[in-house]
């Protein structure tokens, strides 16, 4: 049999990745060079109060660098914190910006070294392929197994009271990702549930997202992240000092990263971020609440995509016969998977009441840069139908 023909299709990621238990301690003579004499370290208030970044900014000073860290960083960081870190940065005259910590550390270290390094208009930036640069040297250390905001071209700002908007342009892709997966041991299993689900999404969302960038490389991604994800995330959570559990879900999460990063996630982020946007609910269970609804409502578009990952997640499908019935089985799997992990799983617990539901679907429809990637079209009253269905 003829196979398709390969489309054209462009594929972006970080130059440099080191994955390496303890790795972070020795950021300086990993990265010290790249980031320069005078580096900004980007955090959050919890981590620092850890002291988890101590021994990674002890480590930079040891190669002679000064070191100013802003740690004011918040879940769904806004737009006022961006510009403080900016602010906070221009004064100290910094050269080099690390982003230490989950995605909103992440992608507030992106747009720092973004705005400082080439002084444009913000403004000018949002959307896809904007951004202009120059960037200063970027370095990011995730603490979480989830975002794969280390390997991604995407930084998410919440605008005002509940708008979310990104800058999407491989000008933010850092120049060196490290991955510690000591840095993630301590991850309580509520946070290791929500973020290794979010990556499965990124994962399941890239290999069948309608993207035209949608390409083998990311397809290849997908499913070996949904192999590490799948194998690993019960046992993250219930026994998160497990290292190479841990470690597996770090990779996955950064092959699911790369994924989305070139082929773009869809609907059950667009319809997740009016959730997180409104009623702060953490990303990663917000992707959880709406996810098998929106896979039911593709299925008649993308059974077969969902098919031919579904073993990879979940081994034990391999008996079942036929697309449909691989594609419902997968579905159901990743239904039962958030209830075992003890997520929530109905928006009423999360407190989100049913007179809600228009003006999320309303809100949803705005992210038309996501939406564009489903395999099925979704119109307003789709969204509220998908809501119904998960409330």
């Amino acid at each position: 049999m003829t196979q398709p023909a390969i489309t054209p299709f462009t594929f972006n990621t970080t130059p440099a990745i080191v994955f390496e238990s303890g790795a972070s301690s020795r950021l300086g003579a990993i990265a010290g060079k790249k980031l320069g004499p005078n580096v900004l370290l980007v955090t959050d208030p919890g981590l620092r109060s850890l002291g988890l970044a101590d021994p990674a900014i002890a480590s930079l000073e040891a190669e002679g660098a000064a070191v100013t860290v802003f740690d004011q960083v918040e879940a769904d960081p806004s737009l006022a914190t961006l510009m403080k870190a900016v602010e906070v940065g221009r004064r100290a005259g910094v050269g080099g910006v690390v982003g230490f910590g989950g995605g909103s550390s992440q992608d507030v270290a992106k747009l720092t070294a973004l705005l400082i390094g080439s002084g444009e208009d913000l403004d000018e930036a949002w959307g896809v392929g904007k951004a202009k640069g120059p960037r200063l040297p970027l370095v990011l250390v995730p603490t979480t197994a989830g975002t794969g905001s280390e390997v991604t071209p995407v930084s998410i700002i919440t605008v005002g009271e509940e708008e979310k908007r990104g800058v999407s342009s491989p000008v933010i892709l850092p120049d060196i990702a490290v991955l510690d997966a000591e840095l993630t041991l301590g991850l309580p299993p509520a946070t290791t549930a929500a973020t290794g689900v979010d990556a499965m999404v990124h994962a399941i969302e890239a290999y069948a997202s309608k993207s035209p960038n949608n390409n083998p490389v990311s397809r290849t991604l997908a499913r070996e992240a949904l192999r590490l994800l799948g194998a690993n995330i019960e046992t993250a959570v219930f026994n998160g000092s497990d290292r190479a559990a841990r470690g597996a879900m770090l990779l996955g999460s950064m092959l699911a990263g790369q994924a989305f990063a070139n082929s773009p996630v869809a609907a059950v982020h667009a319809l997740a971020y009016p959730i997180g946007g409104t009623f702060h609910v953490p990303h990663g269970l917000s992707n959880a609440l709406v996810l098998p609804h929106v896979l039911r409502f593709n299925a008649p578009e993308a059974a077969h995509l969902y098919a031919e990952i579904a073993c990879d997640a979940f081994p034990h499908l391999a008996g079942e016969e036929g697309t449909q019935a691989l594609c419902s089985a997968f579905i159901e799997e990743l239904a039962a998977l958030s209830k075992k992990l003890g997520m929530q799983t109905k928006l009423r617990e999360v407190n989100i009441g049913e007179e809600h539901l228009e003006k999320m679907a309303a809100d949803a429809m705005k992210q038309t840069r996501l939406l564009v990637n489903n395999p099925r079209e979704v119109s307003q009253t789709d969204a509220l139908a998908i809501y119904r269905a998960a409330w």
